[in-house]
């Protein structure tokens, strides 16, 4: 059995439940709303000192933290699926790792803390000054995956896999900060095609999103 702590709306909580959702491993969930203190406990930092979610925790009480690092695992380390998620050619591997590191300092710190500051703070909050650039820096990168795709169908090599994963996270939700996928066909093109993948399950929208919170100007 594998516990996973996670906020439902953070996509890089989703990644996780993603992959297990479509391994069809069993797994138990444990609600952790980070955007409301729960990863600052006493209870929480003695299992993660980072205070940040997803983390995952095994039986024997082996914790594994960062969204990427668990996504490898679980591809790499689940019986019968060798392969499936990752490739086993080395080189084939390495690029597709080079893609969920683009996605963690390239893509990630952009699109995702525009969805969060336009979908968890104020209106007036301070915070608001940083769209522009983040918008900047997010479409930067998504002009770099639309290269990509233009030529190539995935992020993992030949197959559909955890670089791919990975990407759709924040990428499928990049409108929640007001970042606009219009002049990304490619981009677009793989995204449906990751939602018709055997066990995909979408990413929940946040409160803030259902309660038409979300301010999506740029």
């Amino acid at each position: 059995m594998i516990t996973v702590y996670g906020f439902s709306p953070s996509g890089n909580c989703h990644k996780v439940r993603l992959l297990l959702e479509q391994l069809g491993r069993e797994y138990a969930w444990v609600e952790t709303d980070s955007s409301q203190g729960a990863t600052r406990t006493t209870e929480f930092l003695a299992k993660n000192p980072n205070g940040k979610v997803p983390f995952i925790e095994l039986d024997d009480g082996r914790v594994l933290t960062e969204s990427n690092a668990i996504l490898c695992w679980l591809a790499d380390g689940t019986p019968g699926f060798e392969g499936r998620f990752l490739p086993a050619d080395s080189w084939q591997r390495a690029q597709a790792l080079s893609w969920m590191f683009f996605e963690q300092y390239s893509h990630e710190p952009y699109i995702a803390v525009a969805r969060f500051i336009c979908g968890w703070t104020p209106l007036d909050s301070p915070r608001r000054a940083d769209l522009p650039r983040l918008r900047e820096r997010a479409h930067q990168a998504l002009a770099v995956m639309e290269r990509h795709l233009a030529t190539m169908p995935w992020f993992t090599g030949e197959t559909y896999g955890i670089a791919d994963i990975a990407l759709f996270a924040y990428s499928c939700v990049a409108d929640h900060g007001g970042i606009r996928l219009d002049a990304y066909p490619a981009i677009r093109d793989w995204l449906a095609r990751v939602a018709r993948q055997p066990g995909f399950v979408p990413l929940p929208a946040p409160d803030a999103a259902a309660q038409g919170l979300i301010d999506k100007s740029t």
